[in-house]
């Protein structure tokens, strides 16, 4: 157990370390406080250590040199780019940090392991940041499929509907765009999936097959007269929807002329304003014309998976969708459930009997960051340090989240090989 209030190192302060953890800390002030950071980017570091009064003497230009001083905090969170985590959070353990750490854990297994067994080893907790396990939707869809209402679980249907915009701009012209620099797709984006389907069903994965490509981002597909970048005279502008100008200026969700100021325009610039986001499209990689980047990861995968009790349950990613939400149908013996985020609905159909509907929007108040889930994350963390429990319930274990990665890598395997069948232990042993 952890007396008074836990103190926070944060490494990394991109859009999740400064603009959702570092808000996260905030809201609980009386609980947790940020002692120290460490970027990169000199502006950020300015920035965030003039909002939470940070000392120049704790603020670092890298992650790696917060982590080489005397230990300066109970928890780090480590927030960096998916292929540093591993490096970053080992040092940190042994120097005696509990953490708080972004997925996915790493791309190489061998990494996986030997951050579970240096947990091990140093007797520190470390939480993954599947953060879907504590949105009020999932929560309560645990809730329901445990109660027995549909039975055994027996098939699941899942889909993560990415959003073009979100594929264009992540996964085609931004940071995880490139298997070799970052992660496969399926791992950065449904290691996510991945565990909460394990979580919500109890169930452990025996098999996986997949499929899956880049279809369109690439430059067999440019339309004639597409330019290199957007602004750069395309001729084919006005009809491509993945026109930075459309995304990120005019786009009535997230654009800026209207209004809009956060992610992910403000992984454009630091202050987006119409100027400074128009300078961005002109000169930096969100202005690249979509069929003309170094991205590799595909835009579309379909994952089959096998549990060990002989259920099944198939995830489809797709980047070739209207809006970025989650849809899950879970089939059991004695009925149905159907999840909807985009909804916020929870549908139960016992069979033989009627429907009955859950408002998740009658139940919760604050849906902010992946429908509510990051805050909740980051309280129930700091919570379990202060009254001195393990991981129980939604917290995972660093173990227990391993198991998303053996299933999203084995996915990634089976993909490239044409779909041939991974069996789970063979990635396991």
């Amino acid at each position: 157990m952890l007396g008074g209030k836990i103190t926070i190192a944060l490494a990394g302060l991109g859009s999740r370390g400064k603009d959702t953890y570092a808000q996260a800390v905030k809201k609980f002030p009386e609980k947790m406080e940020i002692v120290a950071i460490a970027d990169i980017d000199p502006d950020k570091v300015k920035e965030v250590a003039e909002e939470f009064h940070i000392p120049q003497e704790r603020c670092f230009v890298s992650a790696e040199d917060l982590i080489a001083q005397d230990k300066l905090a109970d928890v780090m969170f480590i927030t960096t780019q998916d292929q540093q985590h591993v490096r970053q959070a080992i040092p940190a353990l042994r120097k005696g940090y509990h953490l708080l750490l972004e997925k996915p854990i790493s791309p190489d297994l061998d990494e996986c392991r030997e951050l579970v067994k240096v947990a091990k080893e140093c007797d520190r907790q470390v939480i993954v940041c599947h953060v879907l396990r504590y949105t009020p939707i999932y929560s309560k869809v645990k809730e329901v499929i445990d109660s027995g209402v549909a039975g055994d679980i027996v098939s699941v249907m899942s889909i993560e509907n990415v959003g073009y915009w979100h594929q264009a701009h992540s996964f085609v012209r931004g940071n995880w765009r490139n298997s070799n620099t970052t992660s496969p797709m399926i791992l950065q984006k449904c290691c996510h999936d991945m565990d909460l389907l394990l979580w919500l069903t109890g169930k452990t994965c025996e098999s996986v097959s997949s499929f899956g490509d880049t279809y369109l981002f690439k430059e067999d597909c440019a339309p004639e007269g597409a330019a290199h970048r957007c602004m750069d005279g395309c001729k084919v502008k006005d009809s491509c929807p993945y026109d930075a100008e459309k995304i990120y200026l005019k786009h009535p969700e997230i654009g800026v002329e209207n209004g809009h100021t956060e992610w992910p325009v403000n992984v454009l610039t630091l202050h987006p304003t119409v100027e400074s986001v128009t300078e961005a499209i002109k000169t930096g990689p969100y202005g690249r014309c979509v069929y003309y980047c170094d991205n590799n990861v595909v835009d579309h995968q379909v994952v089959n998976l096998k549990m060990t009790d002989g259920s099944t349950i198939s995830h489809t990613m797709c980047g070739f969708t209207g809006t970025g939400s989650r849809y899950a149908k879970f089939m059991g013996t004695k009925g149905e459930i159907i999840a909807d985020m985009t909804a916020n609905t929870i549908q139960i159909t016992p069979f033989g009997q009627e429907t009955q509907t859950i408002d998740v929007n009658k139940i919760a108040t604050d849906f902010s960051g992946h429908g509510g889930g990051d805050v909740r994350m980051v309280e129930e963390f700091i919570d379990m340090l202060l009254e001195g429990k393990g991981p129980s319930g939604r917290t995972t274990t660093v173990e227990q989240s391993v198991e998303s990665h053996y299933c999203a890598l084995a996915a990634e395997q089976s993909r490239l090989h044409g779909g041939a069948v991974v069996d789970l232990d063979t990635l396991r042993n």
